[in-house]
């Protein structure tokens, strides 16, 4: 273990959510890598995200039966940010070109706008924005993108999950 203060001592290695709600000193930088899949566009979904801090890691993931590959990626990074238990320094990567377009282009310009694109149309899925809109808030996030399938360990990780789940919510349905 390096510097890092914990409230308790374990047997066993907590996992790195337990750890940083018992961190305790400036804010912990966590790194988030995040993905997500579907089956069919609309189609079962699923999300993957792996939240790696000091030297640990852990993995979390989910899906839906009926959903598209955007809110997919967007739920993924929408779920790890939700998953932390406190204010943390963040840097969060995904390989979606929509969520960070999204969050880098269009979401000022949405927001100004009342929610509405420039052609005056409703927002596509207004209700993920805002909410990841909010999250991000919460921390201290640094987005960066990574190109998806290029061999980047924890990018390939989280999609591994992403397309478990979906795998799951294809059994489910």
């Amino acid at each position: 273990m390096t510097d890092t203060v914990l409230k308790a001592r374990f047997d066993v290695p907590p996992s790195v959510l337990d750890a940083l709600a018992l961190f305790e000193g400036e804010y912990p930088h966590v790194s988030i890598y995040t993905d997500g899949a579907c089956s069919g566009n609309p189609g079962p979904g699923g999300w993957g995200a792996v939240v790696l801090w000091e030297d640990m890691s852990q993995d979390l993931f989910g899906g839906e039966i009926a959903t598209t590959n955007n809110r997919m990626e967007m739920i993924a990074a929408i779920q790890a940010l939700k998953a932390l238990p406190k204010k943390c320094k963040v840097d969060l990567y995904t390989d979606s070109t929509y969520v960070r377009d999204g969050l880098r282009s269009w979401m000022p310009n949405w927001k100004k706008n009342g929610w509405l694109t420039a052609d005056k149309k409703p927002v596509k899925n207004k209700d993920l924005w805002q909410e990841l809109d909010a999250l991000q808030g919460q921390h201290t996030t640094v987005w960066h993108w990574v190109k998806g399938h290029a061999g980047h360990e924890y990018n390939e990780r989280a999609d591994d999950l992403a397309r478990s789940a979906v795998i799951m919510q294809t059994l489910k349905g």
